[in-house]
């Protein structure tokens, strides 16, 4: 993986120091550790459901350290916690089921954790290493010394240490041996080949959950814990118990199943075949995933080979693989990127087209992707390890617009909030937390095409800003990009597969590069967890600019297909017009109409809600087309409250730019001024 002769030197040469910074630093590859950062290897033990109480944990703890601070001030400080008691308080004893845990109580000390399964060894085969998170858990009064391997950690009272462990680890409390076996079963082995006539995602699970890989391939697992990895002619060696065999392929299908229990010592032959749900390419839609990452540090090393199976076994038309930094001035991927630029990706054909773009991020303005770029740019970051916060991101955005590139905010908001919130309820109390602050002025000054509604982040929330910028007169395409990041393992939803979440286009001829930005610019798009969503008014679908003169009725149609759809609602600027629901999902398409009189100026966009269901790979499902807009007498919709709402949007920009943006030269603030500015005219401009 870190040494792969096929692959061109510069970038061969950039995963060998990446394997380098993996082996010295662990999880985080040196990054300088702001608070997700040092969040990096507790995710892997926090289940997604806890993330909310683990930064309530983290803010309770800033608020007894620093009582009478602000929220924004204690925001500020999120890297001071210890982070692995904030883990072991968040969990409040309970354990997921691939971690252990050693609890140090006054009398002595507990080795929790269900037994993993290991294979008994094959003279001819060899058995990748079982790793095991274990959390050490202090509830002594007094110190203690924890030794693993060459590996030693003095605990503090009341404290705690997330470390891992192998089976044949020397596990010491304070001088004395641990016993590891009971954390360990072993089992005789089988051996499984798996076959499909396509590329999919695979799982193999045994009674108690657990995974089995074929040897050498990465352990991944997805937001719900299941194990996954893509091929169609696989072989692993499994326990000769009774397994759960599984094959999917991205949100077009449904999953195949089967379970057996091998025999010991005997090759089972296992073929699956999972079938469509539909089929967007024959009706000339191509789905994409336009932010995902290679290397982002993590627990392995990504090379290009594993973008690749993900894309074939997701059946994911357009895959974007973003350049970006973590905390400091490293570029991942930047030599792949300068590599390739312009260019498909080697795996590329006719219906499954890569591309290396790029991530341009500021911590407290927002972060953007870029597909298409043409040329190499200069700058991809600002306000990281103690930089200035400038140029504001247009400049980055600007710049990258004149290399070709096709952009758009990326996971922008993380609060929940609902439709009538004020604007303030989304700059939220932590200041450098990636939320998407610039977006109202660069969408003003068209300087991006695109919202990611859909997103590891808060697709509510998100959605409900996105229909705030529609109501203020900004042309927005609704995109989707997960963020996943393929040398994580295990990681919330961000170690899903890519494209659990895509945007579909409505392509022009043949799918290539441009031809998808070309769709996406002209906001014929919509955007899903999983289910096909389709919008005509009066037979005209999403990006489409209908004349109307007052007192015109409008039919509008909008259906949904997939297992886990519960809803179908139409939107226009003045809220939901029409719904339609059931209970329980179906395999039937859901349909609704409505009959629209046309007075002011306004949009149309069709929304699927969406039950819980193995197959949404996020906390909630949800499919939003792009608007289609009514136009009338010439005039756009700008909807007072939604252009208002803005504006407020804006003072809250500049009182942020003022009082919490790194600016130390003259100058700097007065051209984040310039651009706040600027798109207050043209919100105000609206409102006339």
């Amino acid at each position: 993986m870190c040494d792969d002769p096929m692959l061109p030197e510069p970038v061969a040469g950039a995963l060998r120091e990446y394997c380098g910074l993996l082996g010295e630093h662990g999880i985080t590859w040196g990054e300088p550790e702001v608070h997700y950062v040092r969040l990096f290897a507790r995710r892997r033990i926090l289940p997604p459901h806890l993330m909310g109480r683990f930064w309530r944990v983290a803010f309770h703890r800033l608020a007894e350290r620093h009582p009478g601070e602000s929220p924004n001030d204690l925001g500020a400080r999120l890297a001071e916690p210890d982070y692995d008691e904030v883990l072991r308080d968040t969990l409040r004893g309970d354990l997921p089921a691939h971690a252990a845990a050693l609890r140090l109580d006054p009398g002595g000390h507990l080795l929790e954790g269900g037994p993993r399964v290991v294979l008994r060894a094959h003279p001819r085969r060899p058995v990748d290493p079982v790793r095991i998170p274990l959390l050490v858990d202090s509830r002594r009064d007094e110190p203690a010394t924890v030794r693993i391997g060459g590996l030693c950690r003095d605990i503090p009272p009341r404290g705690a240490w997330l470390a891992e462990i192998t089976p044949d680890a020397d596990l010491t409390l304070d001088g004395a041996p641990v016993d590891l076996a009971p954390l360990l079963r072993i089992a005789p082995a089988a051996r499984l080949r798996l076959r499909s006539p396509y590329p999919c995602r695979w799982s193999v699970t045994g009674e108690n959950g657990q995974g089995w890989f074929p040897h050498g391939v990465p352990q991944r697992h997805d937001f719900h814990g299941r194990p996954y990895f893509h091929g169609d002619d696989l072989a692993l060696d499994v326990p000769a118990e009774p397994l759960t065999v599984t094959a999917a392929r991205g949100m077009e299908y449904d999953e195949a199943g089967t379970g057996l229990t091998p025999r010991q010592g005997q090759e089972h032959l296992v073929r699956l075949t999972p079938h469509r749900i539909y089929h967007a390419a024959a009706r000339g839609w191509y789905g994409g995933d336009l932010h995902t990452h290679l290397n982002w540090a993590g627990d392995l090393v990504a090379a290009p080979a594993a973008a690749a199976a993900a894309q074939h076994g997701e059946d994911l038309h357009i895959l974007n693989l973003l350049a970006g930094n973590v905390a400091g001035a490293r570029v991942y991927d930047r030599e792949a990127l300068e590599h390739w630029i312009g260019r498909d990706l080697p795996w590329s054909d006719a219906t499954h087209i890569a591309r290396m773009g790029a991530e341009y991020r500021n911590d407290l303005l927002g972060h953007a992707y870029a597909f298409g770029l043409t040329g190499r740019p200069g700058r991809l970051h600002s306000g990281f390890d103690g930089d200035a916060d400038w140029p504001p991101n247009s400049a980055g955005l600007a710049e990258l617009r004149e290399l070709g590139a096709l952009l758009g905010y990326s996971h922008p908001f993380g609060l929940p909030v609902r439709d009538d919130d004020p604007a303030g309820a989304l700059f939220g109390p932590v200041a450098r937390d990636c939320t998407a602050r610039e977006l109202v002025a660069d969408a003003a000054l068209g300087l991006v095409d695109s919202l990611d509604v859909l997103t590891h982040a808060s697709i509510p929330a998100t959605a409900a800003v996105y229909r705030r910028l529609l109501g203020a007169g900004n042309l927005l395409a609704v995109t989707a990009g997960t963020d996943t990041m393929i040398s994580f393992t295990r990681s919330d939803n961000q170690s899903n597969p890519p494209g659990w979440a895509r945007v579909y286009a409505r392509v022009d001829g043949v799918l290539s590069a441009e031809s998808f930005a070309a769709a996406v610019r002209a906001r014929r798009t919509f955007a899903t967890t999983g289910p096909w969503l389709e919008l005509s008014v009066d037979g005209h679908g999403p990006g489409a600019v209908i004349e109307a003169e007052p007192g015109r009725r409008l039919s509008v149609t909008a259906t949904a297909i997939g297992p886990e759809v519960s809803a179908v609602r139409i939107r226009t600027a003045d809220g939901v017009r029409a719904g339609a629901g059931r209970l329980g999902g179906g395999d039937d398409a859901l349909t609704v109409t409505a009959e629209l009189d046309v007075a002011e100026p306004t949009y149309v966009l069709a929304e699927a809600l969406c039950e819980a269901h193995p197959r949404t790979l996020t906390t909630c499902g949800y499919a939003l087309t792009s608007p289609v807009h009514v136009d009338v007498a010439g005039r756009r919709v700008a909807r007072g409250p939604d252009v208002r709402w803005c504006l407020d949007w804006l003072d809250l920009l500049e009182d942020l730019v003022r009082t919490r943006a790194r600016l130390p030269k003259p100058g700097q603030l007065g051209d984040h001024l310039t651009v706040i500015e600027r798109a207050r005219e043209v919100y105000r401009a609206r409102l006339s």
